[in-house]
């Protein structure tokens, strides 16, 4: 996943012995406004070994999370947090059991934190439900994802459209050698999107997380060499933003095309992107949107925005919860068109779906082996986010955090 981190520094030497350390502080001015992962880039530190590095704020320690080149420390900054970070060798804090955890078991990849459940990536086969054709079944998506109060917000097979999968991001009307192909609607037979394997899985007290690859294969291609059309790589991150009301997933697609000839996709209003079908319990009377250009419900379809809130009635029917999803400025036609669900779809019932989707306005050509990559975050939340605090989390995910120098008398 490419992040964008910490470009300055102000390197205090605190001492001129071995008992080394640094300060830097984050401005809140242009981009921070909301908590946020943050990432700084070891390289120009001279502490030693970087896994023996310890963060701190105002004496207290911050859990921090290496990579696995130890040449990154990541933690998560709160725009609270206006002073001075301290960085120095000792036993870094590494959190304690209310962390994210990572369970495996019968196809379903599951993160968590303590008795709250998030979200599940389901890397085994579902198949279609009895009576149903079989094509409608299965794999590579996440489902349920569910709100910090307990509520599942996605759905997956639902009647009206058997071919929905929670969260997901099939491509669908694509150009292959002339001829098309629809990986999103699997009762067609053209093609669909399966787990092949899993490349990474990585869990700490900052970020739990995993790299899945999945296969977009031509179901109608007739020689073998050439049924893989897309190679993906989707990486999922859950951070632990240290509140009980919110959490943050980071969602990213990394593909290309191994066929020499490349593959089109055609402008069209559902297609790649994330897509999302919520859950059964919200229609047109208790669920609402907003996106970053002040839509609604009647108006978002087919607009563009920089972020787009869900929000709907909670399972026991006294409060609210939802989703902000961000779409980040590298991606392909940001701000990012949308599909919406009218508000009269599904009978009048006006069931919620919500899509980035990127070639909504204009075709996308895919050269062979040339890699591509989109790039979105989701803030799942209960209760109530404000405009503001969503325009906030775009900023801080979009944005270089500024970095204020600290002088101190040695």
């Amino acid at each position: 996943m490419k992040y964008i981190f910490l470009g300055y520094f102000m390197i205090i030497a605190l001492s001129c012995n071995t008992n080394e350390a640094y300060l830097f502080a984050i401005s809140d001015s242009d981009s921070v406004h909301q908590s946020s992962p943050i990432a700084l880039d070891l390289d120009g530190f001279i502490l030693g070994n970087h896994g023996d590095l310890s963060l701190s704020y105002e004496g207290q320690k911050i859990p921090v999370q290496f990579d696995r080149d130890k040449k990154k420390m990541w933690f998560v900054h709160s725009p609270e947090n206006t002073g001075n970070y301290k960085l120095e060798k000792g036993e870094a804090k590494i959190g304690d059991v209310s962390g994210i955890t990572m369970t495996q078991s019968n196809g379903d990849l599951k993160l968590g934190k303590e008795s709250m459940p998030m979200l599940t990536y389901r890397y085994g086969m579902t198949y279609a439900p009895k009576g149903v054709d079989s094509l409608f079944g299965k794999s590579g998506y996440i489902h349920p994802l569910q709100s910090p109060s307990g509520d599942t917000l996605t759905r997956i097979q639902p009647e009206d459209h058997y071919h929905h999968y929670g969260i997901w991001g099939p491509w669908t009307r694509t150009q292959i050698e002339g001829e098309q192909i629809d990986f999103w609607n699997l009762g067609d037979g053209q093609g669909t999107v399966h787990f092949k394997e899993f490349k990474d899985a990585f869990s700490g007290p900052v970020y739990t997380g995993f790299n899945a690859h999945q296969e977009h294969i031509n179901l109608k291609a007739a020689e073998e060499d050439k049924r893989i059309a897309l190679n993906e790589d989707l990486q999922v991150k859950v951070w632990d933003l240290g509140r009980p009301d919110r959490y943050m997933v980071d969602y990213t697609t990394t593909f290309k095309t191994p066929l020499q000839s490349g593959i089109l996709f055609e402008a069209y209003r559902y297609g790649g992107g994330l897509g999302m079908r919520f859950t059964e319990r919200w229609h047109k009377d208790n669920c609402s949107v907003l996106t970053s250009e002040g839509n609604d419900r009647l108006t978002a379809d087919g607009t563009n925005a920089r972020w787009c809130m869900v929000t709907g009635e909670s399972a026991n029917g006294k409060g609210t919860n939802g989703i902000l999803f961000l779409s980040y400025p590298e991606n392909k036609a940001h701000p990012e068109p949308m599909r919406v669900w009218p508000i009269d779809s599904n009978g009048g019932r006006g069931d919620m779906f919500f899509e980035f989707s990127p070639i909504r306005h204009e075709e996308w050509q895919i050269e062979p082996n040339k890699e591509y990559q989109l790039k979105y975050r989701l803030v799942v939340f209960k209760g109530k986010l404000t405009k503001e605090e969503a325009e906030g989390y775009w900023q801080s995910f979009a944005n270089l955090p500024q970095i204020k120098p600290t002088k101190i008398k040695l």
